[in-house]
């Protein structure tokens, strides 16, 4: 599949649920968000068929995410039917990395490509604080255990000028003797409608500035082609360093993903209020053909970057939740 702008997209970000075990406050509020019942939630038997449609149309390359996969049961399932059933080529997994350790064993065997695992601090007093919930230690274990498995170990810490900024070196010395890339993040507005004034934010120049200041020259290292991250090698360094420009948007001329949200809003941008309701399309039988000329359509209407989408948004002001959005 190709937009309007020529962009190719073969790559799908599927939230298999709305749900976490933590509350982390640049994601939702402190008292949690009004979840989606059960049953207007996707079930496993709907992703599956969406994603063969779309594999179909040339999508290799699929993230699991969230809020926290791991909180929906019976999860490792139907990784495994994604696995065996679709053309899925690249399997990739956004986890908190609390719930995991039930799990390792079959996150070997699925062999996945890549885990982003969602950290902010190394410091326990500021996890509790940030996540609102204690498992520091449930994430560190898992972090050690992906590290001895054949994937990408990509950990990603959103920065929050206020909050944790002094966890950007001990987070990037993370790097320094570990196979894995630190990636820092520009805090987003989606927090359920919490969001801090934009002004207290820091940049990706400022983060990358920072870095600097630390370490010395970064070396800027090539990307692949719709990569969101900026990839440097500090010097000594076994891993590497990221900052993504999620606020500021600089990636979106490369665009290649789609996103579906748990109750199955299809989303052609992360800033955009939601294209279609593939549920719904899907719960009125649709046949394969349908879905297929329906993405396609919505395909075709790919905003050019994150600005112009949010700009499209009926309403203004940005409510939604990651956790519902999905990473």
């Amino acid at each position: 599949m190709k937009d309007r702008y020529g962009r190719h997209i073969n790559y799908l970000r599927l939230a298999v649920t709305d749900r976490c075990n933590l509350r982390c406050h640049y994601c939702m509020p402190e008292e949690g968000i009004k979840y989606i019942p059960k049953a207007e939630l996707l079930t496993y038997e709907e992703m599956l068929r969406l994603v063969q449609v779309l594999s179909a149309e040339g999508v290799d390359k699929l993230r699991l995410t969230g809020g926290e996969p791991f909180v929906r049961k019976d999860l490792i399932g139907f990784l495994k039917e994604v696995r065996s059933k679709t053309d899925i080529q690249s399997l990739n997994m956004t986890t908190n990395g609390t719930l995991c350790k039930a799990h390792l064993e079959d996150i070997k065997d699925l062999n996945f490509n890549s885990i982003n695992l969602s950290l902010d601090t190394l410091d326990e007093g500021r996890f509790f604080e940030i996540a609102r919930r204690e498992g520091l230690a449930d994430v560190l274990y898992s972090m050690d255990a992906f590290l001895q498995m054949p994937l990408k170990l990509k950990v990603n810490m959103v920065v929050m000028s206020d909050v944790n900024t002094e966890d950007l070196i001990p987070m990037a010395l993370l790097a320094k003797d570990k196979d894995l890339s630190v990636r820092f993040i520009e805090e987003m507005p989606f927090n359920g409608g919490t969001h801090r004034p934009s002004g207290q934010s820091l940049s990706y120049r400022d983060i990358i500035l920072r870095l600097q200041a630390h370490f010395g020259d970064l070396e800027l290292i090539p990307s692949a082609h719709g990569a969101t991250a900026m990839e440097y090698r500090a010097k000594g360094f076994k891993g590497t360093l990221g900052v993504i420009p999620a606020y500021s948007r600089t990636f979106c001329g490369s665009c290649n993903r789609l996103r579906i949200t748990a109750q199955g809003l299809l989303k052609t941008c992360l800033y955009d209020k939601g294209i279609f309701d593939l549920k719904a399309i899907l719960r009125n039988g649709a046949t394969d053909s349908m879905l297929r000329d329906t993405i396609i359509q919505a395909v075709q209407h790919k905003a050019k970057d994150g600005f112009e989408a949010e700009k499209e948004r009926f309403d203004s002001t940005i409510m939604e939740s990651m956790s519902t959005i999905g990473g």
